[in-house]
């Protein structure tokens, strides 16, 4: 019997050393368990201000921060930052979660007035403000259905005319405290305050990643299934959760 041989999905993790303050690897051990059972070998390179940029980029990921994380990793993120735009504009899959969602956007301007300035993937501006936008959030999905997870910052953030809202807010605050925006969506890049880590309780989200990625690379569509049954009763809970 024939064994087919591995077909790589390559993991690009962004500055897991000062963007993961809130669990998001998580995200990342999702994706590696889900394209495992898919068939696919899942490799991760986790790059860090300095690192050589890997040649082979089939899905991006990056995490949250805190503001001195996000000065620490500005001027390397805007050098890598044309790469990142032609992936992005070539349809690779893309998750940032609230520090490097802020930092794919024009810039962060702090409290104080400081401006981190950002690569622009995402067409979004964030101010941060003085009160801060924490707890539990449901929100709803042409996409992906209901999406839930946790909210923790103080920068609002804002959409320009070519960013799309990843979801509605049914509860929480979401980008802001003006509308009722979550997160932001260009080509395939998703942009999402959510933490918790947000891929668990919401697999359909990895699973896009995952199907556009292997598309991409081996014009293969996904047709396997998950069980998905016990984050499903996860998501149920979580939506029952007071804010």
């Amino acid at each position: 019997m024939n064994q087919q041989p591995p077909r790589p999905i390559h993991i690009l993790q962004l500055y897991p050393r000062d963007m993961n303050i809130y669990g998001d690897t998580g995200n990342l051990l999702v994706l590696q368990r889900r394209l495992e059972h898919y068939g696919y070998e899942p490799i991760v390179y986790s790059y860090n201000p300095g690192d050589a940029f890997p040649e082979d980029v089939d899905i991006v990921l990056g995490g949250g921060g805190q503001d001195s994380g996000q000065s620490k990793i500005q001027d390397d993120l805007i050098a890598i930052g044309p790469r990142l735009q032609d992936l992005a504009d070539s349809d690779t899959p893309m998750l940032v979660i609230c520090g490097l969602y802020q930092l794919f956007g024009h810039f962060f301007e702090t409290r104080d007035g400081a401006r981190i300035n950002g690569i622009g993937i995402l067409d979004i501006a964030t101010y941060g403000k003085d009160e801060r936008l924490i707890g539990n959030i449901h929100t709803n999905s042409r996409l992906f259905g209901d999406i839930v997870g946790y909210e923790n910052h103080s920068g609002q953030t804002f959409l320009g005319d070519s960013a799309t809202p990843l979801a509605e807010v049914i509860l929480g605050a979401g980008n802001n405290t003006k509308d009722a925006h979550e997160g932001a969506m260009y080509r395939h890049v998703i942009g999402s305050y959510l933490h918790g880590s947000l891929l668990p309780k919401n697999p359909a989200i990895a699973d896009y990643l995952i199907r556009h990625a292997i598309k991409k690379r081996y014009g293969n569509n996904l047709e396997q299934t998950y069980d998905d049954s016990l984050a499903d009763k996860a998501r149920a809970v979580a939506i029952k959760r007071p804010r």
